[in-house]
């Protein structure tokens, strides 16, 4: 099987390979991208979450892809899509995006989602797409309007992985419209 590879103007959304870590553990243990996320992660956490990504991608052929920058081959991120894991969004087609916090402001997420939107619209043409994040999350939420993507109030919720006393419990959800 040919490793998944799509491609934007400055970016390039892959398959995970072992040499990720490094990268990718960095990102995720800067406070900065925790902020709205949750704790920082060890280097274990990370290594289980792509070789989760790398399981999704040959389950699903599809998952949160390697996210790098085409003007310098570095990985700045992740971006992709996977099936929701629980409700309000269980089994639907979810997209997400992370990136390291020293290349926020220059439009990649909003490039990336695009590019990823695109591809489910070929791939999976009957599904909408959907996004959650915590409702404090500023950033993510202005990426989803930007994709033109739709608040649905009335599905936030309170997320199942997240410490009931954290400020990060409660969660906002969007979708596209169908056949955007």
């Amino acid at each position: 099987m040919a490793e998944f590879f799509l491609e934007s103007e400055h970016l390039i959304m892959r398959g995970w390979r072992s040499d990720d870590l490094d990268a990718f553990h960095a990102i995720n243990n800067d406070p900065k991208v925790r902020e709205t996320l949750g704790p920082l992660m060890t280097r274990e956490q990370v290594a289980d979450l792509i070789g989760r990504m790398q399981k999704l991608q040959a389950k699903d052929g599809c998952c949160f892809w390697a996210l790098d920058r085409k003007s310098d081959d570095r990985l700045i991120g992740w971006c992709g899509m996977i099936r929701g894991s629980h409700a309000p969004i269980l089994d639907k087609l979810e997209i997400g995006w992370r990136l390291g916090s020293d290349m926020w402001g220059n439009g990649y997420i909003t490039e990336a989602a695009k590019t990823c939107i695109q591809w489910a619209s070929l791939q999976y043409p009957d599904e909408q797409i959907w996004a959650i994040t915590s409702e404090n999350n500023r950033r993510s939420r202005a990426v989803m309007e930007r994709l033109d993507m739709i608040y649905l109030p009335e599905l936030d919720f309170d997320h199942p992985s997240v410490d009931p006393e954290s400020d990060l419990l409660r969660h906002v959800t969007y979708c596209t419209e169908r056949n955007q």
